[in-house]
């Protein structure tokens, strides 16, 4: 069983969002494999980066998705992503700074926060685009 488990719960447009959001999961998944086999000191650097540019990547895609939906809580919307991707960047700057347990913190703060994103605030999004079809 992985770490981070894929719902049908945590579909939101059966598109490129939840293509982004499955990949995201998977790189939490291997982020957690290399650090419970103490490999992550030797991975975490490299694994945190390539989460740090998807996840920039994937909330601007999806804000672009939202704007062109119309989608009226983009800009709540958008300070959650910002304040998310701060919050990883900080834990890059600890780990750049040789702090040990970053590996270890960074598998459960993405873990949680995608989770609860998903489930919660792309929720949102669902609904305003399943309110949309014709």
């Amino acid at each position: 069983m992985a770490y981070f488990e894929w719902a049908d719960d945590m579909v939101i447009d059966g598109g490129p969002i939840d293509a982004d959001h499955r990949h995201l999961v998977q790189m939490v998944n291997e982020l957690h494999t290399a650090t419970s086999q103490g490999r992550g000191r030797e991975v975490v650097g490299g694994i945190l980066e390539q989460l740090i540019r998807y996840t920039d990547d994937h909330l601007r895609r999806e804000e672009s998705q939202m704007a062109a939906a119309h989608f009226p809580g983009l800009e709540v919307h958008r300070k959650g992503h910002t304040h998310f991707v701060d919050s990883l960047r900080q834990l890059q700057q600890r780990y750049e700074s040789g702090q040990i347990t970053v590996a270890a913190q960074l598998s459960t703060v993405l873990r949680d926060w995608l989770s609860l994103h998903i489930r919660r605030s792309d929720k949102e999004l669902q609904a305003h685009l399943r309110a949309r079809r014709p």
